[in-house]
């Protein structure tokens, strides 16, 4: 399975400012200065030694994340990262047809508001099928685009498919379990199984009982996979002062990843007031925490960014 982060941003979209770009130039000067930079061959040596927060941007486009598996192109919700990935598709085309099965975790603004822009959305010669547990799923997404908030109207393209909550579906050759998690309006993971490796997509969800038992039904979905795509949008302090919002943090996916024998960590949707420093600030803070509590457990954290490419 191939996959790859096109939108990594929780809430709303937040791109990076003009003060935010030219912090990070001004620092990778000073940096290159220090290091004595004299030519262009010692560039790229260089930039890969940068900090990450230097030389990288997590990205500021809202939850978009596209695997393939078996020949089929599943999308994982339809924030503001579709657009692109939208126009890559296109691209990747050739000006053949275009099959896309969209699987929606629900349907709060930052989820959905990728759907208006998708560009082979335009052509009727293109497949594209929204799956989702929730009724009404057409109905909701065109509301989105009635004529007071959008220029244009919903696709008479898209398919719907409603699914049923604890169960196996399939798209070809990859099989698909659902399973209810815990946000305001409701919201679903998905554990997607293409061969001998999973990934699950589990965004937006809080846990407030942290007990074995209160989060075995998680763990227990999350169990021996390969790769857990994660909220942790707050840290532990906002997780008590925004109780009921619906979102965890790093630590609470470390244990229940630990619990669950999960073998890669992915943190995804960021909080959209941290910057590209806090963001990788929080990420050195897990892996001490894995460091310490944890030493001999072989669990790889990394920090979903726009362009984050893997295969498993």
């Amino acid at each position: 399975m191939y996959i790859r982060f096109w939108g990594v941003r929780g809430s709303i979209a937040t791109p990076l400012t003009n003060v935010e770009l030219e912090v990070k130039i001004e620092t990778a000067v000073k940096l290159g200065i220090k290091a004595g930079i004299t030519g262009d061959s010692q560039v790229p040596d260089f930039l890969e030694s940068l900090p990450l927060h230097i030389r990288r941007t997590v990205g500021g486009d809202t939850a978009c994340v596209e695997i393939q598996a078996g020949g089929k192109i599943l999308i994982l919700d339809a924030g503001t990262g579709l657009r692109r990935l939208g126009l890559d598709l296109i691209k990747r085309s050739g000006g053949n047809p275009i099959e896309a099965h969209i699987l929606m975790t629900h349907t709060h603004w930052d989820h959905i508001s990728g759907i208006p822009f998708f560009v082979p959305a335009f052509s009727s010669e293109n497949n594209l099928t929204f799956y989702s547990p929730f009724p009404g799923l057409k109905e909701r997404l065109a509301r989105q685009q009635n004529s007071e908030y959008f220029p244009a109207p919903l696709s008479p393209t898209f398919r719907f498919v409603r699914l049923n909550e604890h169960t196996q579906f399939q798209i070809g050759d990859v099989k698909i379990d659902i399973f209810p998690l815990n946000h305001p309006g409701g919201s679903y993971s998905y554990r997607i199984t293409y061969g001998n490796k999973t990934i699950i997509y589990a965004t937006d969800s809080e846990y407030k009982e942290l007990s074995v038992n209160s989060v075995k039904p998680f763990t227990d979905f999350f169990h021996g996979t390969d790769m857990l795509i994660f909220d942790a949008q707050y840290t532990m302090l906002e997780n008590v002062e925004k109780e009921d919002w619906g979102h965890s943090n790093v630590f609470t996916g470390i244990d229940m990843a630990i619990e669950a024998k999960v073998k890669k960590l992915v943190f995804i949707h960021h909080e959209p007031g941290y910057n590209d420093e806090k963001l990788y600030t929080i990420l050195l803070k897990a892996k001490e925490y894995v460091d310490i509590n944890h030493p001999k457990v072989p669990l790889e954290l990394l920090l979903a960014y726009e362009g984050l490419c893997m295969t498993l």
